[in-house]
């Protein structure tokens, strides 16, 4: 029982199968782990595990994942009866009335909570060092972020908590942790997992709910098991043809890939990050792809204003919210100063403003689409950097348009599957210089594609494989 963490959420979910284990056995084996290591990664907002063992006793649902403990991002996705608080200190103590949407399809595929995990205020950075809860910390070097807005869950698996956790990413909050723990986070396209009951779409469309995980495999059985509209969805992308698991065996045909290292906005990119690109896209040769050095072209000052109005007006919204759910206006030390810097823009946008904004963000999306005519995938560096130290991407660096610039310079490529809507992964495949910290490559794929990307993905893993190397 102590070596159950070596294996990933289908691995978990075969040994229940064979009566190998059972699940309440996973459920403690995980939970033990947990006690013992979210002390120094400071992972868990709010634990469940009585919950979880009362669940893993019962009847669970039969499904490809039954018996799997797991872990819920602390942002939306709410948890009947559970602890909710988005990162903030307004909301330490709101618990959630009902379970949202993906949490109801999680339980329904058998998969056992056992916490939720720690988010950044409102999801707002590309680190998770929230004040309520302290600092995230990355399990392949402490002193590092962990990533974010996700970087809870990619902590928490990564460390080998859980095998995969829940994610949710507006301009890279998946790939992002993803990239800076050494795991495989899929954004999927927009409209493929339902934000229902809670809302139709979030972010003007930009944000998407799927998860991390260690193993391509396990990314692809849950998005077949959550993904699919419900009644009344204002938009959905095609179901596909097969299911995604499916595809993770089937070796792509020769596909045509497009590779950049750089980056949009002159940003620069750390040497690590550029070899890694270069070698991973000459790896897709090795592969038998058709590899060729190419970019979108479009207004790459859309990630600018457009994006940062986007942003601070769903902030301010968020207020209005938190205002709600707690019954009076939060106080003024009970939000970060980044997110009241974005809140005081976004009340200053008139409605005028935010309509031009999408529209701008809409005019990106059609100048960039056609690139996905001419190539299958569209391989970049996740990040400008490998992961950055803990206290710097959650600064106040004079407003709010002044930190969305300086969060750019760490994650410039994201944003864009973001504002088209096409799915996107990051693939652990490399690390920086000094061979400890990980470095993701960015795939950005058709919309509505995602089993290319998932053949894809499975021919890197078993040419490449990285799910057995763990954090000291």
């Amino acid at each position: 029982m102590t070596q159950v963490w070596e294996h990933d959420a289908l691995g978990q979910a075969e040994l229940v199968r064979r009566r190998e284990v059972s699940p309440l056995e996973l459920v403690d084996a995980a939970i033990a782990r947990a006690e013992a290591l979210n002390p120094l990664l400071n992972c868990i907002a709010s634990p469940m595990f009585e919950e979880a063992r009362l669940r893993a006793k019962g009847t669970l649902p039969p499904g490809p994942l039954s018996g799997v403990p797991f872990m819920v991002k602390d942002l939306g996705q709410p948890c009947a009866g559970v602890r909710q608080t988005d990162g903030s200190r307004a909301m330490r103590n709101y618990v959630a009335d009902h379970d949202g949407g993906l949490v109801t399809r999680l339980r329904n595929a058998g998969l056992v909570i056992i916490g939720r995990s720690v988010s950044p205020e409102f999801g707002n950075h590309s680190t998770t060092e929230p004040e309520l809860f302290g600092a995230c910390h990355n399990p392949w070097d402490m002193e590092r972020t962990a990533g974010g807005s996700s970087g809870g869950s990619a902590a928490a698996v990564s460390a080998r908590l859980v095998p995969a956790a829940s994610a949710s990413d507006g301009a890279g909050s998946i790939r992002i942790p993803a990239s800076c723990c050494g795991l495989f986070g899929l954004k999927p396209t927009r409209g493929r997992i339902s934000f229902a009951p809670d809302a139709g779409e979030a972010l003007s469309g930009l944000a998407v709910e799927h998860a991390v995980t260690r193993t391509v495999r396990d990314s692809a059985a849950l998005l077949d098991a959550t993904s699919g509209p419900a009644t009344g969805d204002p938009y959905w992308p095609a179901p596909p043809a097969e299911p995604f698991l499916d595809q993770v065996k089937l070796d792509p045909r020769p596909m045509r890939i497009a590779w950049s290292a750089r980056a949009p906005l002159r940003i620069s990119v750390h040497p690590d990050c550029r070899r890694a690109v270069e070698a991973t896209a000459a790896r897709m040769e090795e592969l038998g792809h058709r590899v060729v050095e190419d970019d979108p072209v479009y207004d790459e000052e859309v990630l600018l204003d457009p994006m940062i109005t986007i942003w601070s007006v769903a902030n301010a919204a968020d207020l209005e919210l938190v205002t709600t759910r707690i019954g009076r206006p939060p106080r003024r030390d009970e939000i970060e100063i980044t997110t009241w810097e974005l809140v005081e823009l976004g009340r200053k946008v008139s409605a005028v403003e935010l309509v031009r904004a999408v529209d701008l963000m809409h005019s990106a999306s059609r100048a960039i689409s056609p690139f996905f005519d001419r190539y299958d995938a569209w391989l970049t560096p996740t990040l400008a950097q490998p992961p950055l130290a803990l206290g710097l991407l959650n600064r106040s660096y004079g407003g709010a348009k002044e930190w969305w610039r300086y969060d750019l310079a760490f994650n410039p490529w994201n944003t864009i599957a973001n504002l088209t809507g096409n799915p996107a992964m990051s693939v652990p495949l490399a690390w920086d210089n000094g061979g400890r910290l990980p470095i993701g490559l960015l795939f950005t794929g058709r919309y509505g594609d995602e089993a290319a990307l998932f053949r894809l993905a499975g021919q890197l893993e078993r040419s490449f494989g990285w799910a057995d190397r763990v954090p000291l």
